[in-house]
């Protein structure tokens, strides 16, 4: 929940991050950070090369015939129980969740929609951030399959500009190696973004300010989480087509796979209706005590990195979508896609843990977890509207009342954590502070 105390604030809220996601099996941002500063080490549950244990049985996975019905009563009061534990101890205003398996789905809303009080309903739409990477990604990979481009070409041949841009393949762009630092890196565009931040931004004002602050490393050298890597690939997606990006993620990936409320909202702040209103202590307003209202923040600046609104119904038909490649690519362009993690656990625009692939977002206001399950056909989604920590965080800015646990966590990935282990093998996110 979002209210007020006493508890003395712990960090300086002006600069703190805005578009990022908790990338798995350790390879997160250190918590506070810009997306894209260098990770720490994998801990010691961090998926491998080989976390998905049987790539070809996924991809030929069958949907059940139970799989929209409801599930089981006895399983939905574990999974209630767990889900409403978690929110209590999250600080969000609300949150919906949904699991689907090849016994039923459930979904369900908790809390409220915005801070007077409207209820959170299953159905309401939320930006779901650097989910985004995952539909760009997938677009690539599409171009790939169909020889309209190739995953060795370097970004120098679409975009120029960019440091060792003649060396940086696109595989490396969506496997976030190539040393391209986030634009979220760049203190003066942050600072220019705190000021306004509805204001909109052109794709080329994001890649020029993450390209000014690189490189981080040479290519293929290490990791870091980069939204300019993301959003670099949709402009390479524009000039291989001919086509804008937000017209191709419908013809590609919404009209296909029929998510009639997912969409791309441009350079435009509005959210289909109906919508959870956000809540973030992201900008030059906000405090512990009153966190800013972010719902009308421009998205424009995340653009393929982080762009794109949903609702549950279409995150959880997403997942599976993402996790089998049916819908979007053929067996062997999936395949690459599934064993494409490295040791650190992130692959071709999607990240991997105990079998679980999927992402996480934060973009001010939301924070949004999608995960399938490879080895019981089973996903997870959970959307809220904060995309505040609580618990016991040392670095993460935190309400002042804050409610969580010694576990310090956002609230989307501290539900999609209680709601994996109930359901078996629980996703393990990286550590946050």
């Amino acid at each position: 929940m979002i209210t007020p105390s006493r508890r003395t604030p712990r960090h300086p809220l002006a600069l703190a991050v805005v578009v990022g996601a908790l990338v798995l099996a350790g390879c997160t941002s250190p918590s506070g950070a810009a997306p894209g500063t260098a990770s720490p080490s994998p801990s010691a549950s961090a998926a491998t090369a080989g976390c998905v244990a049987d790539p070809a049985a996924t991809i030929a996975a069958k949907a059940g015939a139970k799989t929209l019905s409801a599930l089981p009563a006895e399983t939905v009061a574990k999974l209630d129980a767990a889900a409403a534990k978690a929110f209590a101890l999250g600080a969000s205003p609300g949150a919906v969740v949904g699991v689907r398996t090849p016994e039923g789905t459930w979904t369900k809303a908790y809390g409220n929609a915005d801070l007077a009080g409207t209820p959170m309903q299953v159905g309401m739409h939320t930006r779901i951030a650097s989910l985004t990477k995952m539909y760009t990604a997938t677009i690539v990979l599409q171009l790939a399959q169909e020889g309209k481009l190739k995953l060795s070409d370097t970004i120098s041949k679409y975009v120029d500009g960019i440091p060792n841009g003649d060396r940086i393949t696109l595989t490396q762009l969506a496997d976030m190696t190539s040393g391209v630092a986030s634009y979220t890196m760049n203190e003066k565009l942050l600072e220019k973004y705190f000021a306004d931040p509805t204001a909109v931004y052109t794709p080329e004002e994001v890649i020029a300010a993450g390209a000014a602050v690189s490189p981080l490393f040479p290519p293929g050298e290490g990791f870091a989480y980069s939204n300019t890597n993301t959003v670099l690939l949709g402009k390479v997606i524009e000039k291989v087509t001919g086509e804008d990006v937000g017209r191709l993620m419908q013809s590609r990936i919404f009209d296909p796979l029929h998510l009639a409320n997912t969409s791309w909202p441009g350079t435009s702040a509005a959210l289909p209706e109906p919508y959870a209103r956000g809540y973030t202590l992201n900008g030059n307003s906000a405090t512990p005590d009153a966190p800013a209202d972010s719902t009308d923040w421009n998205p424009s600046w995340s653009f393929t990195a982080g762009e794109i609104i949903s609702d549950i119904d279409d995150l959880l038909t997403m997942g599976r979508a993402l996790g089998t490649g049916q819908g979007l690519v053929d067996a062997k362009t999936q395949t690459l896609r599934l064993t494409s993690f490295s040791d650190i656990g992130y692959g071709f625009g999607m990240s991997c843990s105990q079998g679980w692939v999927g992402h996480t977002g934060d973009l001010s206001g939301y924070n949004t977890s999608l995960f399938y399950d490879t080895a019981t056909d089973t996903t997870v989604a959970v959307q809220t509207n904060s995309d505040i920590a609580s618990g016991g965080c040392t670095t993460s800015p935190t309400l002042t009342d804050d409610p969580g646990d010694a576990i310090c966590q956002t609230p989307a990935v501290r539900l999609l954590v209680a709601l994996t282990g109930e359901l078996g093998t629980a996703y393990a996110p990286p550590p946050r502070k």
